[in-house]
């Protein structure tokens, strides 16, 4: 079956190098919590607030071991006042053979009072 699987991810300051390690160990964390391989990924989407501006988030997956083929687009998160502020968002469409309610979605840092709801793994 096709799955949505929800990752989220902030970041302290708008560096390259922060925000593709943040990316990076999101994917991975998602990767491992779903047992998901890249060939089972139909795409990843990824959001970033308003705040981010220094780099391309898809550059960080494209770059992984397995990853390079897997159809990756950033867009910019929907500025709404009071959001949080450098929140990477990201949406993973894969084939898992578990239920909707068993997926697990990722969430680090501020990012994991986003969807306390899902009860996400929130990891530091």
């Amino acid at each position: 079956m096709i799955r949505g699987i929800r990752g989220a991810v902030t970041v302290e300051e708008d560096r390259p190098e922060l925000i593709h390690d943040a990316v990076i160990r999101v994917v991975r964390d998602m990767a491992d919590a779903n047992d998901l391989h890249p060939e089972q990924v139909a795409q990843v989407i990824i959001t970033m607030t308003e705040d981010l501006t220094s780099t391309f988030p898809a550059g960080a997956v494209r770059k992984m071991e397995g990853w390079q083929f897997v159809p990756v687009m950033c867009a910019q998160e929907i500025p709404v006042p009071g959001s949080m502020e450098k929140c990477i968002r990201l949406m993973v469409t894969a084939e898992v053979s578990v239920s909707q309610a068993e997926v697990q979605h990722v969430y680090h840092g501020k990012a994991a009072s986003l969807r306390p709801d899902l009860k996400a793994e929130q990891r530091q």
